[in-house]
């Protein structure tokens, strides 16, 4: 369980399947898969000695709220030997950290984790063997702490003293040996987080916190509508106003044309004097019709996950049903940002992005310039949940920034946050099933649209099963939509897993209640997986579950899965207002085993976030539009989950020393949807299958309530 762990570079990187940045591939844009890269194996590409005795590391990744500024410090500290405290971290800046896809997926600890710590173990390895050197003595003979090396006799040399603050270009013959978890003194630990106190005090520099001498606040034409184009546009009345900036610059994207000034509010008054025209597409689709769309989408099923024979299969009582979701915004408290500056024929972009390296290419791409010519550094940034993996934004200011031979700071103002932003897409799963004469699942037919495939392969034990996705991986699902989105659309946390978690985990709640078996004995009667088995089991005792087959109108649900490496489960009871239909969500008690825990504090705030970001797409959050014009622009009428309305969490880590730590941004969130769900018919013994499952649609299930 504990054993040390012994890579070799080649031998690590195929571990990982064929390379830390191919294994993922298929779930990428376009773009971000054909890079292909795998992460450096020369240690110094990811920290540095200095001759203070400070440990400078690189990553690639960025922090936006999730706490892996921490987390990695920590891995290198436990590798290195060193205090927490004498690492500086340096993140998300293109010119001087490791080549990195971008921060999404849960990836930061289970893919870019295990190069770091390889990294700081290979490193110590070194300076180990340099003062073996010094010292004329044994590697074995020498201890290392707090980034000194002793001898034994007296003698000690720091680490800074070893490498002057240089690179080392010192090689030794062997490979590092990474720390086994019962060895670990900073791994495992809930150390006070690295950017907590900027951030309590408000001194934390987001990209909008930035100023440049001779700044300029862009404000953009937008459109009223996706899809329409501009036909004529007069800024004559905005470049009348003193101090103002008009630029007009066209490229295969459209024409951007911007109102510059030293004042926001400046800048907004003269876009507000430009007269445009626009030719402005009727689109059809609606909240109501969206569904029709995609069924009628055209895209052939792949087969994902097959056994037996699903097609001919003959239950003996067969059931059938449809699942369904709208479209979800990200919402970020921090809207999209960059400030751009040419200086001395260098574009340096700063911007609240999750994708730097992508982002630099893009920039590259659109000006005309070598890469080497544009460094991106992303600051803190204030939430994405895979929003910030699309940066127009930053594009856009980079352009403005050339052309106006100043620094351009560019802003989404909320209503353009809300307009701009690739939603969560609207989805449907389809799913035929049944029970045999003994009342266990023999036939699953399972195919899900415009959602992808995260998620959608069945973690039960059933004869005749087929599952099957339009689309490949995520983004091949979207294009599959094609046309029949009206506006952009893109990853949202955990992308198509929640959708596919929640008809999976509805679907066999509903058997259950056909089979007329208690929800977690029936799982557990078709569960082989014994990870998730245990998993389902601790989440029950400590919710105190007890055995009734639903709906036993308690109000009590439950739900589990996997992603991102992870086995999760969660219990969850509601109250249902009848008469409103109000759902109240009264207590989440989620269960999670990710292998070995970094740090448990920061993965048990993660579970927390998930499952209150998971309330808004399973109780409210739906996007409204007609066609391509989106009608919530503020959180007026977009709500997001509230503080006063959070219901009791309790997060359980099950201990699994065995497993290299894998992810926790996203795993908690696949079962929010269909925990409530079910707990909602064991309630009141209605079932809904569409999400959110606002007021108006509970009432109507409540008017007439089916038996599963």
């Amino acid at each position: 369980m504990n054993q040390p762990i012994r890579p070799g570079r080649r031998e690590f990187f195929l571990r990982m399947g064929g390379g830390v940045v191919m294994i993922l591939a298929a779930d990428l844009p376009a773009s971000l898969a054909q890079e292909k890269r795998p992460y450096p194996e020369d240690f110094n590409a990811y920290l540095v000695v200095g001759r203070d005795g400070r440990i400078t590391v690189f990553s690639g990744k960025i922090e936006m709220g999730q706490g892996v500024l921490t987390s990695q410090a920590q891995m290198v500290a436990e590798e290195l030997d060193v205090d927490l405290g004498q690492i500086d971290m340096v993140l998300g800046d293109t010119d001087r950290c490791p080549w990195d896809m971008g921060t999404f997926g849960s990836l930061t600890t289970r893919m870019f984790g295990p190069a770091l710590r390889v990294a700081a173990a290979q490193a110590r390895l070194t300076l180990l063997d340099l003062a073996a050197g010094r010292f004329g003595v044994a590697v074995d003979r020498l201890q290392a702490g707090k980034g000194v090396i002793s001898a034994g006799d007296g003698r000690q040399v720091s680490y800074a003293e070893l490498s002057q603050g240089a690179r080392i270009a010192h090689v030794v013959p062997h490979q590092a040996v990474l720390r086994a978890a019962r060895d670990f003194k900073q791994m495992g630990q809930s150390p006070r987080r690295l950017d907590g106190v900027e951030k309590v005090t408000g001194g934390a520099k987001y990209t909008a916190d930035l100023r440049l001498p001779g700044m300029l606040h862009a404000r953009i034409l937008r459109p009223p509508a996706h899809g329409a184009k501009l036909l004529a546009a007069d800024t004559s009345a905005a470049e009348a106003l003193p101090g103002v900036t008009v630029i007009r610059d066209t490229s295969e994207a459209g024409e951007l044309i911007a109102a510059l000034h030293a004042d926001p509010e400046s800048a907004s008054k003269a876009l507000a004097r430009v007269q445009a025209r626009w030719d402005v597409p009727a689109l059809k689709q609606t909240p109501e019709n969206i569904f029709a769309h995609i069924l009628a989408a055209p895209g052939e099923p792949r087969v994902i996950q097959e056994r037996g024979d699903a097609v001919a299969a003959k239950p003996a009582k067969p059931f059938a049903a449809e699942y369904r979701k709208g479209y979800v915004a990200h919402a970020p408290i921090e809207p999209h940002t960059a400030l751009a500056d040419m200086k001395d024929g260098k574009l340096t972009v700063w911007a609240s992005t999750q994708t730097p390296f992508p982002l630099q290419k893009q920039i590259a791409e659109r000006l005309k310039l070598d890469p080497q010519r544009v460094r991106v550094r992303v600051p803190y940034v204030g939430g994405g949940f895979g929003g910030k993996s699309a940066s127009g934004q930053a594009i856009e200011a980079a352009v403005l920034a050339v052309k106006s031979g100043k620094p351009v700071l560019v802003m989404r103002t909320r209503e353009e946050e809300f307009f701009l932003d690739t939603f969560d897409p609207a989805c449907v799963v389809q799913i035929a099933s049944g029970l045999d004469a003994r009342g266990r699942i023999s036939h699953w037919d399972y195919l899900v649209r415009a959602a992808g495939e995260r998620g959608a392969e069945l973690l039960y034990d059933i004869a005749d099963l087929r599952v099957r996705s339009v689309g490949r991986g995520y983004f091949e699902a979207v294009d599959a939509a094609n046309g029949v989105h009206p506006f952009a659309i893109g990853p949202w946390r955990a992308p198509g897993a929640n959708m596919n978690h929640f008809a999976i985990e509805s679907h066999i709640d509903a058997l259950a209640a056909l089979a007329g078996r208690d929800p977690l004995e029936f799982r557990l009667d078709h569960m082989r997986d014994a990870r998730l088995r245990r998993v389902l089991q601790a989440a029950a005792s400590a919710f105190g579950w007890r055995a009734a087959p639903a709906p036993s109108r308690r109000g009590f649900g439950i739900a589990c899965g996997k992603d991102a490496g992870t086995c999760v489960a969660v219990c969850g009871e509601v109250s249902v207002d009848a008469d409103s239909g109000e759902i109240r969500v009264r207590r989440l008690v989620c269960a999670q085993d990710m292998g070995i825990v970094v740090n448990p504090a920061g993965a048990k705030m993660q579970i927390e976030g998930c499952l209150t970001m998971g309330l808004g797409y399973a109780l409210g959050e739906e996007l409204r539009f007609a066609g391509g014009r989106v009608l919530d622009r503020n959180f007026d009428t977009y709500p997001l989950p509230r503080f006063r309305g959070l219901p009791k969490i309790e997060a359980l880590l099950i201990e699994d020393d065995g497993i290299p730590p894998q992810g926790g941004g996203e795993p908690a969130i696949v079962c929010a949807g269909a925990v409530i769900a079910n707990a909602v018919f064991d309630a009141t013994g209605a079932r809904l299958r569409q999400l959110p499952m606002k007021p108006e649609r509970v009432r109507a299930a409540l008017a007439a309530p089916g038996t599963a």
